[in-house]
């Protein structure tokens, strides 16, 4: 037991990634029904929708779960309106800090844990009055920050006095007693869920994970101040090349227009974005959610119990 599963009262301290149109009610069920943190997606829903998909898996279990909000989405206030109806006890948040929304939150019962990347984020949520933070390293999927997971972690338990959750980079027991030892009390997952059975994502976008080694994933949008984390293919490769040639900002966009969609309900893996972390090459097979967490948990376990004795 960590300060983590006490805090959000899982069996294990792992938590979901909110991936958009990822994390959707059969991921989140499976997850928090063998021990985990489950948590919904808001993105590409709108305030009924995400009632829907709460009402889905509370109908499923009595077991905690959560929600994520990112806090740039044009439907933030009703999304949020739904959060408070609906009673849901965890929210996790990201792109921005969640102060506007944090009084209701608070005043409703809910625990507020917020995505940051960068120790003086993680100082102003704890001034906040946050329950926790997710201190998320640039081997994440998706938008990442400056830090690597390693030194971003161990200098935000350094600075702040709230339980912290490990992000980017972990995908098996031993990262996940790696970065227990740093000083976090848990971790979050997301490339790991995308290859099971119950991630609602094409076929095709799961071949692709198992089928990639460790130099897979690339990094587009630095330039431009919103670097983005994927699977490398076609689509890719080019817009890096025209970001690397200084290309106008339209032209960039209209590759990855539309793109996450592409790849996450089409199953378009050359010219959709397959957001992934650097641990992707780690990840060889789809298997069952239960599986996973089981066997991440028991790696954990022995890797501590194999540690030598300085």
């Amino acid at each position: 037991m960590t300060l983590i599963t006490e805090l959000l009262g899982t069996k294990y301290p792992i938590i979901q990634g909110g991936m958009q149109h990822i994390s959707r009610s059969p991921l989140v069920i499976a997850v928090t029904q063998a021990g985990g943190l489950g948590i919904l997606t808001t993105g590409a829903l709108d305030g009924e929708g995400l009632r829907k998909e709460i009402q889905t898996v509370r109908a499923a279990t009595d077991l905690p779960f959560g929600v994520n909000l990112n806090l740039l989405q044009p439907n933030i206030d009703e999304l949020v309106d739904i959060i408070i109806e609906e009673k849901v006890s965890i929210v996790t948040t990201g792109a921005g800090s969640p102060k506007k929304y944090f009084p209701r939150f608070k005043a409703a019962g809910i625990k507020v844990i917020p995505v940051i990347a960068a120790v003086k984020h993680a100082v102003k949520m704890q001034e906040l009055g946050v329950d926790a933070v997710i201190a998320e390293g640039q081997e994440a999927g998706g938008h990442i920050g400056k830090l690597g997971t390693l030194p971003l972690v161990r200098q935000i338990t350094e600075a702040v006095d709230l339980p912290v959750i490990a992000a980017g980079g972990i995908a098996d027991g031993k990262s996940l007693a790696a970065v227990l030892a740093l000083g976090a009390a848990g971790a979050q997952m997301g490339t790991v869920f995308l290859a099971t059975e119950e991630c609602p994502i094409p076929q095709s976008f799961k071949e692709a994970l198992v089928a990639t080694i460790d130099t897979s994933t690339i990094v587009t949008g630095r330039k431009g101040g919103h670097p983005v984390r994927a699977i490398e293919n076609p689509m890719l490769r080019n817009y890096l090349a025209l970001e690397m040639a200084n290309a106008p900002e339209d032209e960039l966009e209209k590759l990855t227009v539309g793109s996450l969609y592409r790849a996450v309900v089409e199953g378009d893996t050359e010219t959709g974005t397959m957001m992934a972390g650097e641990i992707s090459g780690l990840i060889t097979e789809i298997r069952p959610v239960k599986e996973v967490i089981e066997e991440i948990i028991l790696d954990a376990r022995e890797a501590i119990e194999a540690l030598p004795t300085l």
